[in-house]
């Protein structure tokens, strides 16, 4: 799973991981591990995530397939 974490957090003022961090209610330790894709989060704190940054949860995280848009059509 890959995300875009890093550039939300600059796109919305330029908020570091530890005031990420604060708002989801984890560690700064789990948000970098989070953003470096070493750690999957709960569906919960995904949400949490998104809401932070007042987008969906694929504007943040992103599963990718081996399907390219002309299979599943």
């Amino acid at each position: 799973m890959t995300n875009s974490i890093r550039t939300l957090r600059f796109t919305h003022g330029e908020m570091t991981q530890a005031d990420l961090a604060r708002r989801v209610g984890v560690t700064r330790q789990t948000v970098i591990a989070i953003e470096q894709g070493r750690y999957s989060p709960s569906l919960e704190m995904a949400f949490q995530i998104a809401a932070v940054f007042g987008v969906s949860l694929i504007d943040v995280f992103q599963y990718p397939t081996d399907e390219s848009p002309e299979q599943t059509a």
